[in-house]
């Protein structure tokens, strides 16, 4: 298939572009470089700059004729979107509208969706399915869940076909070292990990200690990103033969605290890696795992790298390969 990946140089990103490739598809990457890096993409990639707050330049991108695109351009990080809602409403929000519109207009109907564990807000069970209640408790959460919504209606509307990838806790790097470019400014807890192991920063700061939780930090589904990747190079082949829209979600079932992840980490790497427990930070729900059974049906999907050794280990080495150089 002919793909347009629009967000394809950020961290998910890269490995899906690696994924794709792998499975034979044509990619086009369509983004700002806000956050992601061109060092990444492969020699063999088309490369277009520009941005989804860009109606034209979108259209510009889609005049091209594409079978599928995937959207990854989403701002992610849960504390900040508590702190700048109007951020993530014009990029999320604003950003996907312009998407799915220039799509539409173009008769690209096939989509991939970057959508998150965080719609589903504080469990009422674990782990947790398709089905869950959805009531975000962040609004990042928020906005992910409203783009869902207005998935489903184009679907109806305009018969765009989607599969909507509801991530739990992306981490870890390729395994095979090809993908090591590292993200700029890291919100999420294993890269500001590496970055204390490596130096970078000081001290990990971890947002609460007394939750109900089996050591008083928050536990989450780490799921690694070459997992992820292979599940939408699934999804794409999904949509190709069903041409049909569903939601999934992606994750291991299992949880690892941050105290976890913190202990883990000092343990493989060997370097101290102080860390202090601060107040809690708003929105953050005390556990969150996944059921993908719903994902190894449908796609054939089953994490492979996903254990927290290889997950750590994975990121450890490109954080010392690309800091070294």
């Amino acid at each position: 298939m002919k793909v347009l990946i629009i967000g394809g140089p950020g961290y998910i990103g890269r490995h899906v572009v690696k994924a794709l490739m792998a499975n034979g598809h044509k990619v086009t990457v369509f983004d700002n470089l806000s956050s992601g890096l061109l060092q990444n993409l492969f020699p063999q990639n088309d490369f277009i700059y520009g941005s989804i707050l860009n109606k034209e330049e979108l259209d510009c991108a889609f005049d091209r004729g594409f079978d599928a695109f995937i959207h990854l351009a989403a701002f992610k990080a849960a504390g900040e979107s508590m702190i700048k809602p109007e951020k993530y409403s014009v990029n999320n929000i604003t950003g996907t509208l312009n998407i799915l519109n220039s799509a539409v207009e173009h008769n690209c109907l096939k989509m991939v969706f970057s959508s998150s564990a965080a719609i589903f807000g504080e469990p009422e069970y674990c782990p947790i399915d398709e089905d869950h209640p959805k009531n975000p408790t962040n609004y990042y959460g928020f906005t992910k869940l409203e783009i869902e919504r207005f998935m489903t209606w184009y679907d109806t509307l305009k018969g765009l076909k989607f599969v909507s990838l509801r991530y739990f806790n992306a981490a870890g790097y390729d395994p095979e070292g090809v993908v090591c470019g590292l993200e700029k400014n890291p919100a999420n807890l294993l890269p500001i990990i590496m970055e204390v192991a490596c130096g970078v920063r000081e001290k990990i700061c971890i947002y609460g200690n007394d939750y109900p939780t089996r050591d008083g930090t928050c536990i989450r589904d780490y799921i690694h990103v070459s997992d992820l990747a292979d599940a939408h190079a699934k999804a794409l082949n999904f949509l190709e033969k069903e041409n049909t829209s569903i939601k999934l979600n992606l994750g291991t079932g299992n949880g690892i605290s941050v105290t976890e992840m913190v202990e883990t980490a000092r343990r493989l790497t060997g370097k101290e890696i102080k860390a202090e427990y601060v107040d809690r930070r708003a929105g953050d729900p005390a556990q969150l795992t996944a059921s993908a059974k719903k994902a190894e049906e449908v796609l054939g999907w089953k994490p492979k790298y996903s254990d927290v050794d290889t997950l750590i280990t994975s990121t450890y080495k490109a954080y010392t390969k690309s800091l070294n150089k």
